[in-house]
């Protein structure tokens, strides 16, 4: 298993360490309900330092980002970011990832840390008879995102830098607790508000101290992969694994958002995901809400009322801050409409839920 620079600290915290896509990461620390609501509520801090960075730089920089990527970066402009997947060649998605983009000639892409290799293997190969400049930073960078509604309030104190006004889904190259040249951003998978910061690993440890020392007075707490989790699955925000994979496309997802048909943006397999937006999907990713007990798990049967399956759930949890089982899951396209009842099997048993709209937790 790869480590981060922060694994002393998470150990002697007293994290219950697991690993992670072959990293050795925190899942929690005091546990799941206790660091939810604390990002939520005050700040709270993760190690995200698995994920992957991945530069994309040159002249030919633009030309590949727009390739590989469903939306359209033509719209961006330095300091913005946005959202966007790499599409495969047969319809599903190869990864969901973030473009910073610093000019036309400077890209960073942030990836998922379980497809790190696949990733970069696939911007190789889509790069040939291009010819951007690719190089991989994910072992040279350490990442952590300081969530919650305070999180920026905190964060100021260790910045001279303006940040607490600055929009979602921007970043600022500053100086932070005294290092030069961090990257700070406001993306965020928690839609508590808050920041990441992106750091050499060298610096990693003195960062994470200053992060706890600032955040003190606001609460601040370390957490886990854990709350992170259940976090990401009240907003109903895609987890790649689960909910999006190799087989599922942008479309059947829902993230036709992100799947921009616009003039001059030709990316791969575009024809095959225009044609599926026009003509309709056969299944769809939904939301839904557990009427009766239970909880769902990823990969239990969806069903209709006469017991024939029309679906299987990705992702499902007991929502901290809504007190209730919720879940997403692929259902056959009748079944997707908002209100619609439906059923989970559980252990043998028919678990009665309803389709509901995502976000589940409206803040």
């Amino acid at each position: 298993m790869k480590t981060t620079v922060f694994k002393d600290k998470h150990e002697a915290m007293g994290a219950k360490m697991v690993d992670f896509a072959g990293y050795y990461m925190p899942v929690q620390f005091e546990g799941v309900n206790v660091e939810h609501q604390t990002v939520r509520e005050a700040v709270g801090v993760f190690d995200v330092s698995h994920m992957g960075e991945i530069w994309v730089e040159g002249p030919k920089a633009y030309e590949l980002v727009q390739k590989v990527s469903s939306n359209d970066i033509a719209v961006l402009s330095q300091g913005k970011v946005q959202y966007t997947c790499f599409p495969n060649d047969k319809g599903g998605i190869v990864d969901d990832f973030l473009v910073y983009h610093f000019s036309r000639e400077k890209y960073l892409l942030v990836v998922n840390a379980s497809n790190i290799e696949k990733d970069w293997n696939w911007l190789v190969k889509q790069n040939e008879g291009v010819g951007a400049q690719l190089s991989n930073a994910s072992d040279e960078t350490s990442l952590l995102a300081v969530q919650g509604p305070l999180a920026l309030k905190a964060m100021q104190k260790l910045t001279d830098e303006p940040i607490e006004d600055m929009p979602f889904y921007t970043f600022k190259v500053l100086e932070f607790a005294g290092v030069k040249d961090v990257l700070l951003s406001t993306t965020g998978y928690t839609g508590a508000g808050g920041c990441e910061i992106y750091i050499p690993n060298e610096s990693g440890p003195e960062i994470y101290d200053a992060i706890l020392e600032a955040g003190e007075e606001f609460g601040i707490k370390p957490v886990g992969l854990a709350a992170r989790d259940t976090l990401r699955l009240e907003m109903g925000f895609c987890l790649y694994g689960n909910d999006i994979n190799d087989e599922t496309s942008p479309i059947e997802a829902s993230m036709g958002w992100l799947t921009k048909f616009t003039d001059g943006n030709d990316f791969i397999n575009r024809d095959y995901l225009e044609k599926q937006k026009q003509e309709g999907v056969s299944r769809k990713l939904i939301g839904f809400e557990l009427l009766d007990k239970g909880i769902a798990r990823q990969h239990y049967p969806i069903k209709d009322a006469q017991g024939q399956t029309i679906g299987e759930v990705t992702s499902g949890t007991m929502s901290p801050s809504l007190k209730k089982a919720i879940g997403m899951g692929y259902v056959k396209k009748p079944f997707a409409k908002s209100g619609t009842d439906i059923f989970i099997e559980i252990r043998g048993k028919l678990v009665k839920a309803q389709v509901v709209k995502r976000p589940f937790y409206k803040g």
